[in-house]
């Protein structure tokens, strides 16, 4: 593979592919917290974009080194992603519920919940390292870091989606947002197992 425009675009586009579970996560992140602060809006998109180019990282690697320890693992990539997405949804869910009921204030999406997040919606991105493994490891770290720009600013669009019609929906944000991770946690199971 060769430095050319094709492989910046490529580029691009896997990180917009890979970013819609980052975005939707987001979308709810800035849902159950409207009043989020630009710089922990600039953190949780960081994570995400953290998560998303080091996962291709790590499964390039797994290509060149552990292959035939990658396939195995590789089954149970939906399931993970699915009792991730399917804890933190019904966290926030149970939330929003009680939430409703007390009306007190939301404290937000902590360290270990977004830590969770990060991995759940880029766990997938793993499978990434086998279709740039014909790249070399500099072209392989830029196509990483291209990536990551490209989650931070979608996910930097879902938060503030979210968090003007989070505004908006006031105690129903949480519900809404455990149903929306629940959501892409059944679509990330569904579409690794079939």
């Amino acid at each position: 593979m060769e430095w050319n425009l094709l492989f910046f675009f490529n580029s691009v586009l896997l990180g917009v592919g890979l970013a819609m579970d980052a975005f939707s996560v987001s979308l709810a992140n800035g849902l159950n917290e409207p009043d989020m602060r630009k710089k922990k809006m600039c953190g949780i998109a960081g994570v995400f974009g953290f998560f998303q180019a080091l996962m291709p990282m790590i499964g390039w690697i797994c290509v060149h080194i552990i292959v035939q320890h990658f396939k195995v693992f590789e089954k149970f990539i939906p399931w993970i992603a699915l009792i991730l997405l399917l804890y933190i949804g019904g966290s926030l869910l149970q939330e929003g519920i009680k939430n409703a009921e007390e009306e007190e204030e939301k404290p937000g999406v902590g360290l270990t919940a977004l830590l969770i997040q990060g991995i759940a919606t880029s766990i997938d991105a793993l499978s990434v390292g086998f279709t740039i493994s014909e790249y070399g490891f500099i072209m392989a770290l830029v196509c990483a870091s291209i990536i990551a720009v490209v989650t931070f600013i979608i996910s930097m669009i879902g938060l503030i989606i979210g968090k003007k019609f989070g505004t908006k929906l006031s105690n129903k944000a949480s519900i809404l947002g455990g149903v929306i991770l629940i959501l892409i946690g059944i679509e990330i199971f569904v579409t690794g197992i079939f």
